[in-house]
């Protein structure tokens, strides 16, 4: 065997046994009746992105419940791909394309989609490799794209079939329009960003009374000359001899009426509101109520289009600021004020949303919607933490029409066909569309030339809601082995903000198209945060690249950071000592393998650590059931927490003491043997969490098999051990007694190894020579032994009930030792003192909860035996 590494090399063992793993076919699966499967398919990444923060927590939390699920014994399928994410993308390759000096608009639909598959191939998979770094167990030999061939079918079959239903139309509605995308957006790509904005106060002339203004404020006074109407409530004192009369738009000199309307608040602004039906969704609907015209003056671009008059060609901003100069100048400008309000704008580009009316693809959403919400509050899908059921019931409740289509070239193009006449027909292809235009019209002579397909794409949810069934081909062939074994799939694990837009979506696609969930369990991580509390993103600049963190720290380190502190739901505050912790724990894990494999064997020594074994074995199996729970209540950080302090202090710090030989000294073999099946089990607990350390010591530890890998070896069994809890108990006892000596040696200046004694004052000395081997061993004690008083010059602790005490004479100075405990003597009076007081007071132990007195009378207790301790100690010094 060769020489074990004196310190741990995270980078040469990752890349070696990933590349095995992958070599032996471990991650791959198969249906298998014999097995029950587990599968779970990953949030797809946009292919535009690259591993961030938020990446490296949501997948290691996959990737641990799909390790645990493998060494169960179960079919574990974890489904890897990318979302083509079309306004993303379409925004990338359209740089890509100036940089090469190249316009968008100067090219074909198909000409830019080639440029667009070229940018794809040599781009979309860097996301997936770099998971390969982090360790991710998928079965990469099924990696799909929402927009490969076999899915884009599946999606254009749902919008036909759905169409069929009625459940899908085309109508003109209010949309959220992104000027920089160029696209219609759905409400839940919207961000509101909170920011200062001002709002101007206008004067309107009034119609026939000259001098007389009617003053309106506003936040956008670029779209006045949108304006149809000027709207005051009936019951407004201030308006009612202009009800009937008409205003002037200033700088335009159109006359516009002024409308009547209790949706108007009378104290808020002037109580006068300009209606501007093709740029505001309430004031559309207001001017579908009182049948206004609508007057739409921008351009998809955001520039201002000929209905406008003024400023026409300009951008809507620099058209704000010039018409705010002019209305100024005009004597029509009344005043400016500052305020807070939300701004919302584009989760792809970032650029301020316009309300646009628009012709525009729906799908329905309240037919789908009951029964969506009906399995999340019946738990046939579990929401963990479970605190996100009334979000979703609010989202479910409330729910909209799902606008589906985009003005892009990039994602899957509606299947909608239009006739010379223009109607359409909906069809999966040109052919069939064909055949159903002829029939529709009568017209046998019409050809596939004279029917256009509709230019816009879907929005790219519309993929990625179907991707549960999608994955495993289940729209292809809905009966087929994998989409009958695989699916609903178990856990998904995604973030809370894509909740109702991917998730609940998803719930009503399985329940439409399989009449089952897609999945068992939701599990919401948190957002990652830096130490300000800001959403970490490169924007921002507060985010360290993954990559650079497992180069450094190595992938364990970073996966054990990431989980140290990320509860369901809540967002995990990020901070490099984490990592650093993580990493220190890899070392840990490290340096007691590198210990026992020290070891030297003397096969003619006896086996002397009964105690220790049985109580490790009963920690073990305490360990295993907190592990249980936590897994079934899919608490990732407890679980992970569960084994880092089974492995660092149960083993490291407590049982590997218990049972090591003194230094260049032998062990027997029975010790080594439990010892190394000791370390087995828990580098299986640990393979979860942190699978490339934990592989590479599973081969060290043994010689293994060409199949015995830690990544498929069984999840250790309970294996309840008699009397556990009594075990347990005694060996608390036992350890607070040596945690007791330990802190005299510490307050003492005591070296760890220099030998002293400990005396009881007690009947019972059955646990001390029970634990006497123990008890000596971890506390450097020459002997053990039963006093009736403090024996002289002594420093005594109190433990379990029981008076314990150093003698300490010729071992430190006995007059600073006595002045010490006379301090330590007259704080813990003055405690008691205080605690009497407090018990004494008849309101207090009359009204306070009975638990809280309790709390104090132990307190009381406790405070006497020190003090009664104290005593003696001084009296024996």
């Amino acid at each position: 065997m060769e020489p074990i590494a004196k310190t741990y090399q995270p980078a040469e063992v990752e890349e070696k046994w990933y590349q095995r793993w992958q070599e032996q076919g471990f991650f791959q699966s198969k249906p298998n009746p014999r097995k029950p499967a587990y599968s779970v398919v990953i949030p797809p990444p946009n292919v535009t992105g690259v591993l961030h923060m938020g990446h490296m927590l949501n997948n290691t939390i996959q990737d641990v419940l799909v390790r645990r699920a493998r060494m169960l014994g179960k079919e574990a399928c974890w489904v890897p791909g990318t979302d083509h994410a079309s306004i993303a993308t379409e925004a990338k390759v359209v740089q890509m394309l100036k940089e090469r000096g190249i316009a968008k608009t100067d090219l074909t639909r198909e000409e830019f989609l080639k440029y667009a598959w070229e940018w794809k191939e040599k781009y979309g998979g860097i996301i997936l490799e770099q998971l390969k770094k982090l360790g991710a167990s998928c079965d990469w030999s099924r990696t799909r794209f929402t927009m490969e061939p076999e899915l884009t079918e599946a999606v254009l079959r749902v919008f036909v079939d759905l169409y069929k239903k009625g459940l899908i139309y085309r109508g003109i509605r209010m949309v959220n329009w992104d000027p920089q995308g160029l696209t219609a957006i759905s409400d839940e790509e919207v961000v509101p960003k909170e920011s200062q904005l001002k709002m101007f106060y206008l004067r309107y002339p009034v119609v026939g009374s000259e001098g007389e203004f009617l003053t309106v404020a506003t936040s956008r006074p670029e779209t006045i000359m949108a304006d149809v109407a000027v709207c005051v409530n009936p019951h407004d004192e201030r308006y009612r001899h202009l009800h009937g009369q008409q205003v002037q738009i200033p700088l335009l000199g159109r006359a516009i009426p002024v409308i009547l309307d209790e949706y108007v608040t009378m104290d808020f602004g002037t109580g006068a509101l300009k209606v501007t039906p093709a740029h505001d969704l309430n004031d559309y609907e207001l001017g579908q109520k009182h049948n206004l015209p609508v007057i739409d003056i921008l351009n998809d671009n955001g520039t201002l289009n000929e209905k406008a008059v003024l400023y026409v060609g300009q951008d809507r901003f620099a058209a704000r600021k010039q018409i705010t100069k002019d209305l100024d100048a005009a004597g029509l400008l009344q005043k400016v004020d500052d305020y807070q309000s939300i701004l919302q704008t584009s989760e792809r580009t970032g650029a301020v949303i316009e309300p646009r009316l628009s012709m525009q693809w729906f799908l329905k959403m309240s037919e789908m919607a009951g029964p969506a919400l009906a399995v999340v509050e019946d738990d046939r899908v579990k929401l963990h933490p479970p605190k996100f059921k009334n979000m979703y019931r609010s989202w479910m409740e409330n729910i909209r029409d799902w606008c589906i289509s985009r003005q892009l070239w990039w994602g899957q193009r509606i299947p909608a066909f239009y006739l010379p006449d223009g109607s359409f027909v909906v069809a999966l292809t040109a052919e069939e569309a064909l055949e159903q235009a002829r029939e529709q019209t009568g017209n046998s002579e019409l050809q596939i030339s004279d029917l256009r397909q509709d230019e816009d794409v879907l929005d790219t949810w519309f993929s990625s809601w179907l991707w549960p069934i999608s994955v495993f081909d289940g729209f292809k062939d809905p009966d087929n082995p994998d989409v009958n074994y695989y699916y609903p799939t178990d856990d998904l694990v995604t973030a809370p903000e894509i909740l109702f837009f991917w998730v609940a979506r998803m719930i009503m696609a399985g329940l439409e198209y399989r009449h089952e969930v897609p999945f068992r369990n939701v599990y919401l991580t948190g957002i990652v945060r830096d130490d300000q509390g800001r959403k970490m993103s490169k924007q921002l600049g507060n985010s360290p690249d993954p990559l650079d963190l497992i180069a450094q720290y190595g992938a364990d380190g970073v996966r054990t950071g990431m989980l140290f502190s990320s509860p369901a739901g809540n967002d995990l505050l990020f901070d490099i000592k984490l990592v650093e912790q993580g990493r220190n724990f890899t070392n840990k894990i490290w340096n007691a393998f590198r210990l026992t494999q020290g070891w030297e064997v003397n096969a003619e020594l006896p086996f002397p650590n009964e105690k220790a074994t049985e109580w490790f074995q009963a920690r073990l199996q305490d360990a295993l059931t907190q592990l249980e729970d936590h897994f079934d209540k899919f608490r990732m950080s407890d679980a992970l927490m569960t084994v880092y302090k089974l492995v660092w202090d149960d083993f490291c710090s407590v049982y590997l003491e218990m049972v090591k030989p003194a230094y260049q000294q032998p062990v027997d073999p029975e010790t080594l043997r439990r010892t190394t099946g000791f370390f087995e089990q828990l580098l299986k607990l640990l393979h979860p969490f942190m699978p490339f350390i934990s592989e590479e010591i599973w081969h060290l530890l043994a010689e293994r098999g060409p199949k015995d890998y830690l990544c498929v070896a069984p999840w250790p069994k309970q294996q309840p051990v008699a009397g556990s809890a009594d075990i347990l108990a005694n060996m608390d006892k036992a350890l607070d007694i040596v945690a007791g000596v330990r802190n005299i040696r510490n307050q003492k200046g005591l070296g760890p190894n220099k030998p002293l004694t400990l005396a009881a004052k007690t009947d019972d000395l059955a646990l001390l020579r029970e634990y006497d081997a123990i008890i000596r061993k971890l506390s450097a004690l020459t002997e053990i032994n039963g006093v009736d008083a403090a024996p002289a010059a002594s420093v005594g602790f109190v433990s379990g009930g029981v008076e314990f005490f150093v003698p300490l004479e010729g071992q430190i100075d006995l007059g600073a030792e006595k002045e010490r405990l006379g301090k330590e003597l007259e704080y813990a009076q003055g405690f008691r003192e205080s605690v009497l007081k407090k018990l004494a007071n008849e309101k207090f132990v009359q009204n306070a909860k009975p638990d809280l007195v309790e709390r104090e009378r132990q307190k009381l207790a406790d405070a006497e035996a020190k003090i009664t301790a104290l005593e003696q100690s001084l009296a024996a010094l």
